[in-house]
């Protein structure tokens, strides 16, 4: 097993190091210069050697190569470099935006794991009434992007009802009631996907552990149907189940940047629009890498988790 974790986490290593490189190289080719764009925001029309002052102070005129060099060398001691437009850390930004994104995606991930869950073992009985009903909702929650659902929610919910906020943020220690209000509609946006494939993966593997041969065995030396459905059918089921909400959270990381920008919701996708718009290169590195590395350790983590539950996953 600890073989098993090594190889999963070297190889989670090589591919963080991978994305940091075709990050720095991608934000590097976008046109624009960034001292230029910091004096222009001053109010003032910069001079030429203005900027080129400015960009040895930043240390942008030096090679491309030596720059990456820095960068790595910063990353290795804990650091995501400096802001351009201020000189603050990257990390103290992200460390202040960070927090919220995740409550946004842990309470997504709650609410999806728990409906997806509970509707899908309980559609498990092709044919019936209540699979058609999931099936179909299904199908219509995965075809619905984020964003579509978000403005969708504002409009009815927030403006023509006025039942929730449309937008904003509320620290929970103003009151857990206003906090859960303002959350309420960002979740709810951001569930529905995710809940669907949830749905419809449990009831799949639901239906095809049924019809496992162990299980009518169980049956037939007396085990109540009820309680091989729940203590063994749906326990072994959730194995594939794992898998899928864990590259779904994954997803989640990074698909929460429009649902955020569109509540108002200050996590991490506004520090990095803020950042692309003000060629802040530091910061927008900083963001994807964090992203980057979370997803990563997600899935490292769902592939231990997997190894656990079914030692062939380990091959």
């Amino acid at each position: 097993m600890l073989i098993y974790v090594a190889k999963r986490v070297a190889a989670g290593v090589v591919l963080l190091l991978v994305v940091v490189t075709l990050i720095f190289i991608a934000v590097h080719l976008v046109p624009g210069d960034p001292a230029r764009t910091i004096l222009t925001g001053t109010g003032s029309t910069p001079t030429e050697d203005a900027v080129a002052q400015l960009r040895t102070e930043l240390g942008l005129n030096l090679p491309i190569w030596e720059q990456y060099s820095r960068y790595l060398s910063e990353l290795a001691h804990g650091s995501l470099g400096h802001s351009l437009q201020d000189g603050r850390p990257v990390t103290e930004y992200v460390a202040e935006r960070m927090p919220r994104t995740l409550q946004l995606v842990g309470a997504t991930t709650l609410v999806s794991i728990v409906l997806g869950v509970t509707l899908g073992a309980l559609a498990a009985r092709r044919g019936g009434l209540l699979d058609r009903v999931v099936l179909f909702l299904g199908s219509v929650g995965v075809a619905i992007p984020a964003y579509v659902a978000a403005i969708l929610l504002i409009f009815v919910i927030g403006v023509q009802l006025q039942w929730l906020p449309s937008g904003g943020y509320v620290d929970p220690g103003e009151g857990i009631g206003p906090y859960l209000r303002a959350l309420a509609l960002p979740v709810v946006a951001l569930s529905i996907g995710f809940t669907s494939i949830v749905m419809r993966m449990t009831r799949s593997s639901v239906l095809e552990t049924s019809r496992q041969d162990w299980v009518r065995t169980a049956e037939a030396v007396g085990l109540r149907r009820r309680t091989v459905f729940l203590r063994h059918v749906v326990r072994n089921a959730l194995t594939p189940v794992l898998t899928v909400t864990g590259l779904q959270v994954g997803a989640l990381l990074g698909g929460t940047v429009i649902v955020e920008r569109v509540f108002s919701w200050p996590g991490l996708s506004g520090l990095l629009i803020d950042g692309v718009s003000s060629r802040d290169y530091p910061v927008v590195q900083g963001v994807v890498i964090v992203i980057a590395a979370m997803f990563i350790a997600l899935n490292i983590m769902v592939d231990i988790s997997y190894g656990l539950f079914d030692p062939r996953g380990r091959r």
